[in-house]
């Protein structure tokens, strides 16, 4: 993936990725909320994917999208030749439903399966959408700056360009949170898809403590942080081959005495890096996420 310079994955416009031979994903007669609306034969491999080829997708959604981004495990670096696709974004209530007593959905959930490929897209309204932004939540941070952009548009942009302003240092507790359960996951199932997210966020979260910028994707972290444990490329090929495989069928894997240790010193570099952080105890771009909202909200009142 390409990244801008100073915050990592902040270019709306970018895809960063190859367009993949056979991943056709031909628009199907009308969408629906639920269901099957692929054609037949064998699934195109994950591991490709063009964002651009997933914009007919999100024809005939019930609200205007503000954007839509690949989030999951191509965004994190690791897809598999079977996984998912996550599509995130945010949604734009018209003001009718929103200053009544009856209001619009603030989160849209949908799936399809198109061409044998699940497909789930999640928007929250613009208004949850920000506050969700100036809290410590890194999910909606990695949406909004994926690089792998579905759809896009001025206000996507504004908002993106404000999301420097709405980093602190206590998303770290994100970051932190987010291992423990993948972790605890992992313990459960053996699988390298959560033990892959645990290092993931680790090292997000390392990394956005001392530089400040948002960096999501795996081998780029791996390449730029020495605490990154050298046999983490091994892991991300072994799971290419399938969205479940287990770490106990990976040649280079680890051991189990070896696992913990690099992660019981990954979450003291992370308790570290917070603690020196510059990043500010409280988000500063409450003020302009606000301005935002409301313009781009009162632009949805009919004149006359």
């Amino acid at each position: 993936m390409t990244h801008s310079e100073g915050t990592e994955m902040t270019h709306p416009g970018g895809t960063g990725m190859t367009r993949s031979e056979g991943t056709g994903m031909t628009r199907p007669e009308g969408s629906r909320a639920t269901g099957d609306t692929g054609r037949s034969g064998a699934a195109p491999d994950l591991t490709r994917l063009d964002p651009a080829a997933l914009r007919d997708v999100l024809a005939d959604q019930p609200y205007p999208l503000l954007f839509a981004t690949v989030s999951g495990a191509h965004l994190y670096g690791f897809p598999s030749r079977d996984s998912d696709v996550d599509l995130r974004g945010a949604h734009l209530l018209p003001a009718a439903e929103v200053v009544g007593l009856r209001h619009g959905p603030a989160t849209v959930d949908r799936s399809w399966t198109r061409d044998g490929v699940e497909i789930d897209l999640v928007t929250h309204d613009a208004a949850k959408f920000g506050q969700l932004l100036l809290r410590r939540n890194g999910y909606v941070l990695e949406q909004l700056l994926s690089p792998l952009v579905v759809l896009t548009g001025d206000a996507h942009a504004e908002l993106a360009a404000l999301a420097p302003g709405c980093l602190t240092r206590h998303h770290a507790h994100h970051y932190r949170g987010f291992a423990q359960t993948q972790h605890r996951l992992f313990d459960q199932t053996g699988e390298l898809k959560p033990l892959l997210y645990t290092f993931r966020t680790l090292l997000t979260g390392i990394h956005l403590m001392r530089t400040g910028r948002l960096v999501a994707q795996l081998p780029t972290l791996a390449a730029e942080l020495a605490e990154a444990p050298n046999y983490l490329g091994a892991l991300i090929g072994a799971k290419a081959a399938g969205e479940h495989d287990l770490l106990a069928g990976v040649a280079e894997a680890p051991g189990a005495d070896r696992l913990d240790a690099d992660l019981t010193a990954l979450h003291a570099a992370l308790d570290e890096a917070q603690q020196a952080s510059r990043l500010p105890e409280r988000p500063t771009a409450e003020p302009a996420v606000h301005d935002l909202l409301v313009r781009i909200r009162l632009a949805t009142v009919p004149r006359g």
